[in-house]
């Protein structure tokens, strides 16, 4: 297993690690958790840089780092709903679009056709990242910095479903 793919294992370990953590509500645990939710984040774009630099890309890593991507955004959207630090609804415009751009992709791919990730959607994860970072410290702007975030990922979203409607037939019949 090549560095790139064991870096993304480590994100994946890294949640239920955060989650336990920030849920736990030990002295300095929100500190401790937001510090393993930086590091597994930080990881997702070396995890990718590696993997290209050494053309060491693989078809384990191209399933598990998105994958990696959707669980934490997801584990850290239901603490902070737990939490009571953001409302369901937000989580919920996340996570569904997740599953929308990911059914896009998979009714391209079952037509030969690959839809890369956009800037946009790098846009829409690194500021998921920092509200979510922002929230977890208990930041001032912390709410208008998800908002922005959840603005981003539904131009995304839709950005997305633009790009895959020129490449593949999505018909509703």
């Amino acid at each position: 297993m090549n560095l790139a793919n064991k870096l993304t294992l480590l994100r994946i370990f890294l949640i239920p690690l955060f989650m336990f953590i920030i849920l736990i509500r030990i002295p300095y645990g929100q500190y401790i958790a937001t510090a393993i939710f930086i590091i597994a984040a930080s990881t997702d774009g070396l995890d990718g840089y590696i993997a290209r630099k050494r053309k060491q890309v693989t078809n384990l890593g191209k399933l598990m780092d998105p994958l990696a991507d959707k669980l934490l955004i997801t584990a850290a959207l239901i603490v902070l709903v737990e939490l009571r630090l953001i409302s369901g609804w937000i989580a919920f415009i996340i996570i569904g679009r997740e599953f929308f751009v990911t059914g896009l992709r998979t009714i391209a791919a079952a037509e030969g056709v690959i839809i890369a990730a956009s800037k946009l959607g790098k846009i829409k994860t690194v500021t998921q990242i920092i509200a979510i970072t922002v929230i977890l410290l208990n930041l001032p702007f912390g709410k208008y910095l998800m908002y922005i975030a959840v603005f981003f990922t539904l131009w995304s979203g839709v950005d997305y479903y633009l790009n895959a409607r020129k490449k593949i037939r999505l018909k509703a019949e």
